[in-house]
C-alpha cells in the first residue's frame, strides 16, 4: 500500500483538500445531467479514496455506495460522508450482487498496470451497472496524449502543514506503465520537519485499447475531454 493511502492518510485532505474537487465535480454533474437520471438514482464509486467527489456528488443520489481497497483513506470518507455506505474491496475482483444507476471509476484506475487488471476493473463497472446505466472512466492519462509533468500541492491546516512535489515521467515508453514521483514536506507544530518519498507506479493505456475493452466487456463508450484535458470515457450499459 503506498504511503499516500496508508500512514499518511491522515494528512489526505491537505494533500488533496476539498476545494480542488469543485470544479472537476461540476463537470461530471454537467455529463450526468447529458446523460439523463432516473428518479431517485444510485451511486457506486469504485476507488472513492477520502470520499472528495462524493461529498459534492451524493446530493443528487438517493444511494451511495463508496468503495477503496484502503482501509486508512476509507476512514476519511467515512467521516466526511457519514450518510454514505462504505465497503472495503478492490475494484478489480468485487462482486456484490447489485446494481446501481450509476458507476464512477475516477483516477483510482490509474492502478491498473496492464490490460488484463484494466479488464478487470471494466468487468467490475458492468457487472454492478444497471442495464441502461452508466459509467464514467477518469483516468488520469492516456497513452496518446501523455507527457511528462511536475506538479505540486498541499495546504496548512491547524498545527500542521503538508507540501508536496509530484513528478511524473515514463522510463520506458514499450510498456503500459509511468512512474510518479511523490516527495511530501510534513510540518507539525513543535516537530522537526519531516520529509517523505515514495514512487507510484501506474497504468498508462492507449485510447483505442480503453474503447476496444470497453466494447468486448459490453458497454457502448464514448469519450469526452474535459476543460483538464482528461479524457472521461462515457460507458452505457446497454438494456437488455
Amino acid at each position: 500500500m503506498y504511503k499516500m493511502y496508508d500512514e499518511l492518510a491522515d494528512w489526505w485532505l491537505l494533500i488533496s483538500p476539498l476545494e480542488n474537487y469543485i470544479d472537476e465535480v461540476e463537470f461530471i454533474k454537467g455529463v450526468l445531467k447529458d446523460v439523463g437520471l432516473p428518479p431517485a438514482p444510485s451511486l457506486f464509486e469504485l476507488g472513492s479514496a477520502g470520499g472528495s467527489h462524493a461529498y459534492y456528488l451524493k446530493r443528487l443520489f438517493s444511494d451511495v455506495l463508496l468503495s477503496d481497497l484502503a482501509p486508512q483513506i476509507l476512514d476519511i470518507s467515512r467521516t466526511l460522508n457519514p450518510d454514505c455506505e462504505h465497503l472495503e474491496g478492490d475494484m478489480r475482483t468485487m462482486r456484490l450482487g447489485r446494481v446501481f444507476d450509476v458507476v464512477l471509476v475516477h483516477n483510482a484506475v490509474n492502478y491498473m498496470t496492464t490490460l488484463d487488471e484494466l479488464r478487470q476493473a471494466i468487468e467490475t463497472a458492468f457487472e454492478h451497472c444497471r442495464d441502461g446505466g452508466v459509467t464514467l472512466f477518469m483516468p488520469d492519462h492516456i497513452r496518446d496524449t501523455f507527457e511528462p509533468s511536475t506538479d505540486n500541492g498541499g495546504m496548512d491546516g491547524e498545527q500542521r502543514a503538508v507540501r508536496y512535489l509530484e513528478w511524473k515521467y515514463d522510463p520506458d515508453i514499450t510498456d503500459t506503465t509511468i512512474t510518479v514521483e511523490y516527495v511530501y514536506v510534513l510540518r507539525e507544530e513543535g516537530k522537526p520537519i519531516r520529509i517523505e518519498h515514495e514512487t507510484h507506479i501506474v497504468g498508462l493505456f492507449a485510447e483505442s485499447d480503453w474503447l476496444h475493452l470497453l466494447w468486448e466487456v459490453g458497454f457502448q463508450a464514448e469519450i469526452i475531454r474535459n476543460e483538464f484535458l482528461r479524457d472521461i470515457f462515457v460507458a452505457r450499459k446497454p438494456k437488455s
